[in-house]
């Protein structure tokens, strides 16, 4: 255990300062910050070869863990109370930002595993779902650093253009939160994207991006299920688990949510440890980055991840006016 300390120590660190920075700057998620932190670490040398062992500790069980209480933010009861036509925007928005990420990734030759999380990380949930796919994928850390760093680009870009675009679309507040919330990628940024738009459309943007959260678990499940079928038993015979098991934990807490059996304090406290969790897993990933790789092979990302956007926000304006 002691051979980890170093490491764990660093990436308490980091949390806390990440934490402090989304406090003063709340549009700014923990998250973006503390991969950003963890990124900065590496490059100016403050991550030493000891405490390397502990960083990719906290990279793999805490993210596992983090996207478990993840599902604590979710009621079914929540999703299906929204009209039938918003949940068609969601779906639509979500396949289809999805399918054509991964034909736009093949088509600008950008590296597969960063194609798979972008593809992912822009359909439903930005970070987190980057980092849940990038736990059964063939995607490795600078992939992963590559999409949030394109989520927190993007996602910032839509702060500030989505409220212009309102009142130019003619969009009411039901609208306006349909549209932030099927289309921006990190729970923050809706909420900075929706919050000029008013009060009702606050609260409709949170509850749709929460709707595309809950596909987290089957895309993820789905993937590991295609990527098992093709794998080769290994030496040992062994092929990738069927259903990894941080996902089927994420559907338990789902399950327990939706029965209404956890008080209100502890779904609060629950999602503060979520992002503690999540955050200290995007330091450790971070500290594994070297920027001089993320820098030689950006360009056609950053491109992926304007095409990306562009299809998720163009979707779901064009599925709002088709479907409510």
């Amino acid at each position: 255990m002691t051979t980890y300390l170093p490491g764990l120590a660093l990436v308490a660190g980091g949390v806390a300062v990440a934490f402090a920075v989304s406090r003063v700057a709340p549009f700014v998620s923990a998250l973006t910050v503390a991969v950003v932190l963890g990124v900065l670490a590496r490059n100016v040398g403050l991550v030493r070869p000891r405490a390397q062992l502990g960083t990719r500790v906290a990279t793999r069980r805490l993210l596992r863990a983090g996207v478990v209480l993840l599902g604590l933010q979710l009621a079914v009861g929540e999703v299906l109370r929204l009209p039938r036509g918003v949940l068609g925007v969601v779906a639509v928005t979500v396949g289809l930002t999805f399918v054509a990420t991964l034909a736009a990734g093949r088509l600008l030759r950008v590296r597969p595993g960063t194609t798979l999380l972008v593809a992912t990380g822009f359909s439903i949930c930005g970070a987190s779902a980057a980092v849940a796919m990038n736990a059964v994928a063939d995607s490795d850390d600078e992939d992963l650093a590559t999409a949030v760093a394109l989520v927190t680009l993007y996602g910032s870009a839509a702060i500030v253009l989505l409220p212009l675009a309102y009142g130019a679309l003619g969009l009411g507040e039901a609208a306006a939160g349909v549209w932030a919330g099927a289309s921006v990628h990190e729970v923050a940024q809706v909420v900075a994207a929706a919050s000029p738009a008013g009060a009702a459309a606050l609260g409709t943007a949170v509850v749709v991006k929460l709707t595309r959260v809950v596909l987290l678990a089957p895309l993820v499940a789905g993937y590991g299920l295609v990527r098992r079928g093709r794998a080769r038993p290994t030496n040992g015979g062994k092929r990738p688990a069927l259903v990894p098991l941080f996902v089927v934990g994420f559907l338990v807490m789902i399950a327990v949510r939706s029965i209404g059996v956890v008080p209100a304090p502890v779904l609060a406290a629950a999602q503060v440890v979520t992002t503690l969790l999540l955050a200290g897993a995007l330091f450790g990933l971070g500290t594994a980055v070297h920027l001089r790789t993320l820098v030689r092979t950006g360009g056609r990302a950053t491109l992926l991840g304007l095409v990306s956007t562009l299809v998720a926000a163009a979707t779901s304006l064009a599925a709002i006016h088709l479907f409510t």
